[in-house]
């Protein structure tokens, strides 16, 4: 066992929280702006009240990721302490997280090895590559096959989010005016899935309960499971979040499926009123395809 430091952006969202006392982690804070004021997500503000802050917010908030200035003091802190580092980011298309660190590695790459990792992802998904990286932690002295032993895990991480309000996603230029106005008029609401970094409307049901259907379907159609969870936009169990874990114990008998709630910086991407879930697959078993 060796102790490489971790380091990540509050894009994240742990599946155990429990990580952060048992190793080497540091969460560098978002800068989230709501209505002109700026909070240092986890720090001025929590989660839950952010996500309160940024219900019936006229414009979609701002987010700003860590600077290189705040990478390479959280870089150098680590280096003093161990002999390399893995960097985790939001996904480089939703944040300019992946770029300052790389930005901020520059300095201190020739003292310690920073490994700045692209995930693809945010929130949970973020949240699971810690996971995987503290698995790395336990069962390599090898920076480089922990590196790239996360590396894998990216391509494993999918995650489809049920939306209910469309404000964010058009001004955010995510779903288009026309089929916006399409969905308003029709009543259907959209998902999103990560496809290669991006939030993408992949496809739109009508119902609640026809959204929990899909939901439950996406999960099935993975041959085994490494790690899952629900998110859902309020920190109480929602009906729809209620509806996922009791389909999912039937479909998946012994298999816990955490609820969490939706992240701050993927709340301020895609509004405040969503449901989703993220699958972890199990190394070694293919790629799913979303179109089979």
């Amino acid at each position: 066992m060796t102790d490489f430091h971790i380091i990540t952006d509050r894009g994240a969202t742990l599946t155990n929280p429990r990580l952060m006392t048992q190793y080497p982690i540091t969460f560098l804070p978002n800068k989230i702006t709501i209505n002109g004021q700026t909070y240092r997500e986890g720090i001025d503000a929590s989660t839950d009240e952010l996500v309160r802050m940024m219900h019936g917010a006229s414009t979609p908030p701002t987010i700003t990721p860590p600077t290189p200035g705040e990478f390479t003091a959280a870089y150098a802190r680590a280096a003093r302490h161990s002999p390399a580092i893995l960097s985790l980011h939001t996904s480089r298309e939703l944040s300019q997280s992946w770029h300052n660190g790389r930005l901020a590695a520059r300095h201190l790459i020739e003292t310690c090895p920073i490994a700045n990792i692209d995930s693809q992802t945010i929130c949970v998904g973020l949240g699971m590559l810690v996971r995987v990286a503290t698995q790395a932690i336990q069962v390599t002295h090898d920076f480089d096959s922990a590196v790239q032993h996360v590396r894998g895990a990216v391509e494993r991480l999918f995650s489809l989010y049920y939306v209910e309000s469309l404000d964010f996603l058009q001004q955010r230029q995510i779903m288009g005016p026309s089929r916006a106005l399409l969905s308003a008029i029709t009543g259907v609401k959209p998902f999103l899935s990560m496809e290669e970094g991006k939030l993408i409307v992949t496809e739109k049901v009508r119902t609640r309960s026809q959204a929990v259907e899909r939901l439950v379907e996406f999960v099935s159609e993975f041959e085994e499971l490494e790690d899952t969870a629900i998110i859902q936009h309020r920190p109480v169990l929602t009906e729809q979040a209620r509806m996922l874990q009791e389909r999912f114990a039937v479909d998946f008998p012994g298999r816990h499926f955490p609820c969490l709630p939706c992240g701050a910086s993927l709340a301020a991407l895609i509004g405040t009123e969503a449901t989703g879930v993220v699958v972890l697959e199990k190394e070694g078993l293919g790629t799913y395809d979303g179109d089979d």
